[in-house]
C-alpha cells in the first residue's frame, strides 16, 4: 500500500512538553500547537503522539518524581492525561483546530477486527480535518508501564506502529537533542551529528545509541533508533530532531537538513 506524503505523524515526547521541574510548559505546547495548525492549513494531515500524561499526573498528585508502584503509575497517568489533553485542547483551539484522543494497549494493534476499526477511525478524523492525539492507554493497560511484555516502549514505537497503521509519509519524531550523534553528546564534547543514516541495522548506530534521556521520561536514543527501524522496514523515511525547535518542521518538509534523517526501505514499497 503506497505511502501518503502528506500524511505526518509527529512523537512529542515527555522532556519536550514538560520543565525540568515536572510541570507543564505551556510556552511548548503552544509553539507545537501553531506549528501543527499552520501545516495542516498548508495541506498536510497531522497525527499526533505524544507522551507526558504520567509526568503531568505524578506532578499534580504531589510526586516529587516519577512513582515505583503500578497503582500511582495508573492513578497518575488517569490524572496527567486529562491535563495534558486539555492543555492541547485550549491551544489547537486557539488556531481553530479540531483535536481528537486516541488512548491505545497493545491488543488494538494486534486484534485484526480492532485494527481494522482503529484504521478507518483515523482515516475518517484525517478526512475531517482533526487531528488525533495519540498515547498509550497507560490508566488501564499497566503492561506499557513496567512490564516487560510492552509493545511500545516510550511511545516511540507507538508512533512507528500508527505510522505504518496510517500509512505515513514521513515519521517525525521530536527528542531533546538535536538528532543522532556518532556518540553521546552528554560525555563526549566532540560528539558530532549524523545527518543522514541510510542503513539503519548497521551496528555502529545501535552501539552508540546510549540510555534512557531525562528524568522525566523513559526513553532515549535506543527506541528511537527501534521505532525508526520499524518505520525503515515499512518504507517509511524517519526524522529525529530537537522537539524544543518546533518551526524546524518547515524546513524539513523542504528538504533543508535537520536532525537525523534515516531513510525508509523504498525497496519494500515496489513490491
Amino acid at each position: 500500500m503506497k505511502l501518503k506524503q502528506n500524511r505526518l505523524v509527529i512523537k512529542v515526547g515527555t522532556s519536550t512538553i514538560t520543565n525540568e521541574n515536572g510541570s507543564t510548559d505551556f510556552r511548548a505546547i503552544d509553539n507545537l500547537a501553531m506549528v501543527l495548525s499552520d501545516l495542516q492549513n498548508k495541506g498536510y494531515e497531522i497525527i499526533l503522539v505524544s507522551s507526558a500524561a504520567i509526568a503531568l499526573g505524578f506532578s499534580h498528585l504531589g510526586f516529587k518524581e516519577r512513582p515505583t508502584s503500578i497503582r500511582m503509575l495508573q492513578a497518575s497517568a488517569a490524572v496527567g492525561q486529562n491535563k495534558l489533553m486539555s492543555y492541547y485542547n485550549k491551544c489547537f483551539n486557539d488556531y481553530d483546530k479540531t483535536i481528537a484522543q486516541i488512548l491505545l494497549s497493545a491488543e488494538d494493534i494486534l486484534d485484526d477486527e480492532k485494527e481494522a476499526n482503529l484504521i478507518n477511525t483515523f482515516e475518517a478524523l484525517l478526512e475531517k480535518n482533526v487531528i488525533p492525539i495519540v498515547n498509550e492507554n497507560d490508566s488501564v493497560n499497566f503492561t506499557e508501564i513496567e512490564s516487560e511484555d510492552k509493545l511500545f516502549g516510550d511511545n516511540d514505537l507507538l508512533s512507528a506502529i500508527v505510522a505504518n497503521l496510517t500509512r505515513a509519509g514521513k515519521l517525525i519524531i521530536l527528542s531533546d537533542i538535536d538528532g543522532f550523534f556518532d556518540k553521546d553528546p552528554r560525555l563526549y564534547p566532540d560528539a558530532q551529528i549524523v545527518h543522514l543514516i541510510d542503513d539503519i541495522e548497521d551496528d555502529r548506530f545501535l552501539d552508540s545509541a546510549g540510555g534512557a534521556g531525562s528524568r522525566r521520561g523513559t526513553g532515549g536514543m535506543m527506541t528511537k533508533i527501534q521505532a525508526a527501524t520499524l518505520a525503515h522496514n515499512q518504507g517509511i523515511d524517519t526524522i529525529i530532531t530537537n522537539g524544543r525547535k518546533p518551526k524546524s518542521l518547515y524546513e524539513i518538509l523542504q528538504g533543508e537538513e535537520v536532525g537525523t534523517l534515516i531513510l525508509g526501505n523504498k525497496d519494500i514499497l515496489k513490491l
